[in-house]
């Protein structure tokens, strides 16, 4: 190329890209990538040091976790987990815990979180007995804001994980919307598990915009092309995640992880690991 038609075409792209701003996200990447470990869950129950060195290997940055109870974080006390995550140049910034943990020893649990310098605690699942009704919904409410504003103090913030079941009318109501109504968005931000609100016929994107800035977490998987909608790696499914992650400042997402609760046809951290590298390669 000529070098006055190479500056013609780099003045014309110069000046595309200032006229329309869309033409500079195709050069977006997603950033750091974390992984709920909950998704090596078996794995983890044989070989703690070795699964976690894979994770880190893979190139994962950060991990949520799922495995905190009586104090200890993988049978580890959290001064020794956190030295295993840090000698693997390995972060967490979240940890699921459960109603239980909730209805306990919360203050504990928020301590602990702390020492492992995490950012969030988040509520994680109902057992199908504590969702019967709408009222049990609006106790639970009540109790993640008395959770919030003990983990705000702490320097914390809480978050509430959805699945599917949220989002089905009970009593008339749609027990996600009641929450977000319900809770304060001060004290109880979502952890926003993208293929449980696509498997329920919702759009993600109409939440980000309805409740911008309050979606700071992401569960990123995808969903298989069978009628099931089964658990799939991501890259691998029907959802598209370039106007997912378009929309991420709207949401006001923080931190996602890569989550699979069920791998068909490869192991666990096979799956996470093409997972990983779609994410890595992602343009949007």
């Amino acid at each position: 190329m000529k070098r006055r038609d190479f500056i013609q075409t780099s003045s014309a792209a110069a000046l595309g890209a200032l006229a329309f701003p869309e033409f500079l996200n195709a050069f977006k990447k997603v950033g750091q990538v974390g992984v709920q470990l909950y998704s090596v869950r078996d794995a983890i129950s044989k070989d703690l040091m070795g699964t976690l060195t894979k994770v880190a290997q893979i190139g994962y940055d950060h991990v949520e976790l799922a495995g905190y109870g009586d104090g200890k974080v993988y049978g580890k006390s959290p001064a020794e987990f956190k030295k295993i995550l840090d000698d693997l140049g390995l972060k967490t910034f979240s940890s699921h815990l459960g109603l239980d943990i909730l209805r306990g020893d919360w203050e504990r649990a928020v301590a602990d979180a702390k020492l492992l310098g995490q950012r969030y605690v988040v509520c994680p699942y109902l057992m199908e007995n504590e969702r019967k009704n709408i009222d049990q919904y609006k106790k639970l409410c009540e109790l993640l804001n008395k959770c919030g504003e003990i983990a705000k103090k702490a320097g914390l913030q809480l978050a509430y994980h959805n699945h599917d079941f949220e989002f089905m009318t009970l009593d008339g109501q749609i027990p996600f919307d009641l929450m977000l109504k319900e809770c304060d968005a001060n004290l109880v931000k979502i952890e926003m598990d993208l293929y449980w609100t696509k498997k329920a016929g919702k759009d993600p994107l109409a939440y980000f915009k309805n409740n911008p800035g309050r979606i700071e977490l992401w569960h990123v998987k995808d969903m298989d092309n069978t009628q099931q909608q089964f658990f799939t790696e991501v890259g691998n499914g029907t959802i598209d995640w370039k106007p997912i992650f378009k929309a991420g400042k709207k949401s006001g997402m923080k931190y996602f992880f890569v989550e699979q609760d069920i791998c068909k046809n490869h192991t666990p951290l096979e799956s996470i690991e093409i997972s990983y590298n779609y994410l890595k390669n992602l343009r949007y």
